[in-house]
């Protein structure tokens, strides 16, 4: 300040008037007096000046650096967002450590299946846990866990789909148990274990009146015995027209999160003895891809006809791949960190599919494309420490982890939108 000041002094000060040559007069003029008194009040002038220059220097720096303060304090903050969250296209980004991750510690969290909690099963690394998204254009911004529970108050979110939906599910459970004071107001409704063999599970919040529930349906559609006079291959059908006999159970939902993918494989379908079915007609030479959009088509009809979209938000979450090193042997590599390049597992023509429809739907869906960015994680598998050790997994995800982003960006669509 003192520098700015002295520049300031020597640039506009006056030298003293003189003859060339000459002395100056002992007795000074009137004309001189008059251009002291204006020196000394423009002098005055740029003094008043510089501090007004820099207290609005402060003023514009504090400004600036405002939003980032108020994200320091603020857990939750909207202010980034120009418009609305969709408008920028999450899935583009790239993951960073953040060391204030992981959002919760699995152990503490009594809706977290055993086999996912890789941490309480043996695994010694932590890196996995440390990692953030990162959109290019926008951000992901931490959310009060407070503020989530406010707006789930007497709602009802729902998932449907299979394991991974599963995992999503007890994901959200444990993010919002983060907010919960009395921990015993939060259980299963029908009091039962979270396990993959039930077909329904509800976690009641009660203290805000809300429940967060998983349907397991892995196909979506209706699976059925084997038509008469069927071939005896045929042991059972997936009838593609039909939406699963359970699906009366979504409607009147707040939130509504489907997922389907993992069971649309040779190993699930035909190696079983499931084929599939259109009315009383069998397609035993139907492709899974065709009747994957068949029975995406029926899901499309479903929605439309079923939910009311001025009350329920409904998302999509496309395939989300796995990390198996040989489809054969099935040998599961977990990295220590994520991988530099998605090495073609960004691709999935069901997640194409998901988005063909979707894009010719009548209502509004929206669907979480995550496929890019989990095809990068092959570090946050389950890998050996699952809860049977002698059988690796590189399809689901430990908990803490991937999933936990997945329900972040549900989160701040539902919060900024």
């Amino acid at each position: 300040m003192t520098e700015m000041m002295t520049s300031f002094n020597r640039s506009v000060s006056f030298k003293r008037s003189a003859s060339l040559g000459r002395r100056a007069p002992s007795v000074t003029s009137p004309r001189v007096r008059r251009l002291s008194w204006v020196s000394r009040k423009f002098h005055v002038l740029v003094v008043i000046g510089s501090l007004i220059s820099f207290i609005i220097a402060i003023g514009c720096g504090y400004l600036f650096l405002l939003p980032s303060f108020s994200q320091a304090f603020h857990d939750y903050d909207t202010s980034k967002f120009n418009g609305t969250f969709s408008s920028c296209n999450v899935f583009n980004g790239s993951w960073v450590q953040d060391d204030s991750y992981p959002l919760y510690n699995a152990t503490e969290c009594p809706f977290v299946e055993q086999g996912f909690n890789c941490l309480g099963n043996g695994r010694n690394d932590k890196d996995y846990l440390r990692w953030r998204w990162k959109p290019k254009t926008c951000d992901i911004l931490r959310f009060k866990v407070r503020n989530v529970l406010e707006k789930f108050r007497n709602k009802r979110v729902v998932f449907v789909g299979d394991s991974m939906s599963r995992t999503q599910w007890e994901s959200l459970i444990c993010l919002l148990m983060t907010g919960v004071e009395n921990k015993t107001s939060v259980y299963e409704m029908n009091g039962n274990k979270i396990t993959k063999q039930i077909r329904f599970l509800g976690v009641r919040f009660s203290s805000f009146n809300f429940t967060i529930e998983f349907f397991r349906s892995v196909f979506l559609v209706q699976q059925g015995w084997m038509p008469k006079h069927a071939p005896k291959r045929v042991k059972s059908t997936l009838k593609l027209d039909k939406l699963d006999n359970i699906s009366t159970h979504w409607i009147n939902s707040d939130v509504l999160i489907f997922n389907t993918g993992q069971w649309w494989v040779p190993g699930k379908l035909f190696e079983t003895g499931c084929y599939f079915q259109v009315g009383n007609s069998l397609k035993l030479g139907m492709p899974i891809l065709t009747a994957f959009r068949t029975a995406l088509g029926t899901w499309a009809s479903w929605v439309e006809k079923n939910i009311n979209t001025n009350r329920t938000q409904v998302f999509f979450r496309t395939f989300e791949p796995s990390h198996w090193g040989d489809q054969t042997r099935r040998i599961c590599n977990v990295t220590q960190n994520p991988l530099s390049e998605a090495r073609g597992r960004d691709q999935s023509l069901f997640s194409d599919t998901v988005l063909e429809v979707v894009k010719n739907m009548k209502v509004p869906i929206t669907v979480l494309h995550i496929t890019s960015m989990s095809a990068l994680r092959s570090d946050a598998h389950v890998g050996n420490w699952s809860d049977s050790p002698f059988t690796p997994d590189c399809s689901h995800w430990c908990l803490p982890g991937v999933p936990d982003v997945w329900n972040e960006i549900i989160l701040s669509y539902l919060l900024t939108d």
